[in-house]
C-alpha cells in the first residue's frame, strides 16, 4: 500500500455550498435549461406530448414531470438532432465508441469546454493533483471523451500533460521512468497490465515517481484497487462520467475515498427503480439519471444512464456538500464493458447472422483470470458445418472472429459447439456469463 497522503484541497467553491444554496442554484439553472431545450425539436415534441410548458417547471420538485431521455432517443437523433445552438457556435465534437454502427455524437461550445475542464479539475485536485505534477494519460485520443476531458482538466489545474495515448506498454513505462511522472490516467484494467509489466521486468519501485492514478472508462472493484495500490505503491482514485452527459467530470473521489462526489451545480442526479421508474431511497441501488444544468450545445434532460449505483446524501468529512455516488454495480440492461468498450450481446448475434454455417444461438463468457478481460463466445454450428472437415471448421472460426471484430472492434475467443447444445429459453435469453463479478 502506498505511503502517500492526499491533502484535502477543494478546487471550486461550488463544491462546498450549503445545501440550501446549492438547491436554489440548481432550480435556477434547471429553469434556464428547460427554456434552452425548447430549441431542440425532440424535446419540444416531448414537452408538448406531456402537456408541459417551460413556465410549469420552477423548482426541483417539478423535475419528475419532465420526460426521460434514453440512448435510443439519441441514436434516433443522430448525428446532431439534439443540438441546441447553431453549428457555428460548436467548438468541438466528441462521441461514443459507435460499437453499434454509429456513434452517439455530442457537441461542445467554448463555454462547455471551459465547464468540462473545470469539472475534471475538481476530481483531479481532490485526488492529489498539484500544479507542479506531471500526468501521463494512457487513454485513447479521438471521439472518446476520456483522453481529451482529462487532458484539459490536468492543464486547468496547472499540471503538465504527457499524452501517451493507449497501448505500447513498454513505451509507457519508458516515459513514466524518464519523465518521472507523478500521476497516471487510464482504465483500471490497463493499469493492471502496466503493473504486470513492471513486475515481469523487475522494475524497482524507486525507479518510478508515480504517486497517484485516476481510473475511469469501465467498472472496477475495491479488490482491484487494493491490488494495484499494493503492487505499484500508489493511491488510486475512481471517477465517473459518460459522453452523453458531458464525459469524465460528472463525479470523482476525494481524499476520503468513500464515494464519488457528483458536481451538483452542473448536474441534477436521480436514482430510480429501472422497472417502476420511481425514486429509490438514499443508500438503495437504482439506475442513475442525470439532467445537465450548464451545457449550451447539447443540454440533456433526465438521461437514463442504465448504470446501477446508490446515492449517499450524508455530509463528507472532506467538507464537500455534494451527494456521493457509489461505484457502478452493474447495468440495468445487458450491456458489457470490455476494455473500456461497450459491447451488446445483440452485436454478437448480428455478426453470427453474417457468417454462413452458424446458428443464431450463442453464449458469451467473460472472465479476468490474469488481469485482462477474456471474452469467449460459444457458437452453435449448423448441421452441415458440424459434419464438415476440421479445416473447414477452422476457417469458420476465423470468419466468426473477423465478423465479431468488425462490429465490436475486439477480438474474442471462439468455441464452436454442436447443434442444439446450448440452452434454449422460453423467456428472455440469458446470453452472458460474467465471471468478473464473482
Amino acid at each position: 500500500m502506498s505511503g502517500f497522503v492526499v491533502e484535502n484541497r477543494i478546487w471550486d467553491k461550488a463544491e462546498s455550498l450549503p445545501r440550501s444554496d446549492l438547491q436554489s442554484l440548481q432550480s435556477s439553472r434547471l429553469r434556464k435549461t428547460v427554456e434552452q431545450v425548447q430549441r431542440i425539436p425532440f424535446y419540444k415534441q416531448k414537452f408538448a406530448e406531456a402537456g408541459i410548458t417551460p413556465d410549469k417547471i420552477r423548482t426541483l420538485d417539478d423535475l419528475q414531470r419532465l420526460p426521460f431521455t434514453t440512448k435510443a432517443d439519441l441514436r434516433e437523433e443522430y448525428p446532431l438532432g439534439m443540438l441546441a445552438v447553431d453549428r457555428k457556435e460548436v467548438a468541438r465534437y466528441h462521441g461514443s465508441s459507435g460499437t453499434t454502427g454509429r456513434p452517439t455524437m455530442v457537441a461542445y461550445t467554448k463555454n462547455d469546454l471551459k465547464t468540462w475542464s473545470n469539472l475534471c479539475a475538481r476530481f483531479l485536485t481532490a485526488g492529489g493533483l498539484l500544479p507542479e505534477h506531471s500526468v501521463q494519460i494512457a487513454f485513447g485520443y479521438g471521439l472518446f471523451t476520456g483522453g481529451f476531458g482529462l487532458h484539459y482538466g490536468v492543464e486547468h489545474v496547472g499540471a503538465s500533460v504527457i499524452p501517451a495515448a493507449a497501448g505500447n506498454t513498454s513505451k509507457q513505462l519508458m516515459l513514466m521512468k524518464d519523465m518521472q511522472v507523478d500521476a497516471l490516467v487510464c482504465t483500471p484494467s490497463y493499469a493492471l497490465t502496466i503493473s504486470e509489466f513492471i513486475l515481469k521486468n523487475q522494475i524497482p519501485r524507486e525507479a518510478l515517481n508515480l504517486k497517484y492514478a485516476h481510473f475511469g472508462g469501465e467498472p472496477w472493484t475495491e479488490d482491484m484497487r487494493a491490488r494495484i495500490e499494493d503492487e505499484m505503491g500508489i493511491l488510486c482514485f475512481n471517477n465517473y462520467g459518460l459522453s452523453e452527459v458531458i464525459g469524465p467530470g460528472v463525479s470523482g473521489e476525494c481524499a476520503v475515498r468513500d464515494g464519488m462526489h457528483i458536481s451538483e451545480d452542473a448536474f441534477i442526479v436521480e436514482c430510480i427503480d429501472p422497472d417502476t421508474l420511481e425514486p429509490v431511497a438514499p443508500g438503495e441501488e437504482g439506475e442513475l439519471v442525470f439532467t445537465s444544468l450548464c451545457k449550451e450545445a447539447m443540454p440533456i434532460i433526465r438521461y437514463r444512464t442504465r448504470d446501477i449505483a446508490s446515492l449517499n446524501p450524508e455530509p463528507c468529512a472532506c467538507g464537500r456538500t455534494s451527494i456521493r455516488m457509489s461505484r457502478i454495480k452493474g447495468r440495468s440492461d445487458d450491456m458489457l464493458i470490455i476494455k473500456g468498450v461497450n459491447i451488446y450481446p445483440s452485436q454478437i448475434e448480428q455478426a453470427l447472422l453474417r457468417v454462413e454455417g452458424t446458428a443464431p444461438h450463442y453464449q458469451i463468457e467473460v472472465d479476468r483470470p490474469d488481469r485482462k478481460d477474456i471474452v469467449s463466445v460459444k457458437v452453435e454450428m449448423t448441421e452441415e458445418s458440424f459434419s464438415s472437415s476440421m479445416k473447414n471448421m477452422q476457417e469458420l472460426k476465423e470468419r466468426i472472429e473477423h465478423a465479431i471484430q468488425a462490429i465490436t472492434g475486439l477480438r474474442m475467443n471462439i468455441e464452436l459447439v454442436s447443434p442444439n447444445s446450448l440452452e434454449r429459453f422460453t423467456g428472455k435469453a440469458r446470453h452472458v456469463i460474467d465471471r468478473r463479478k464473482k
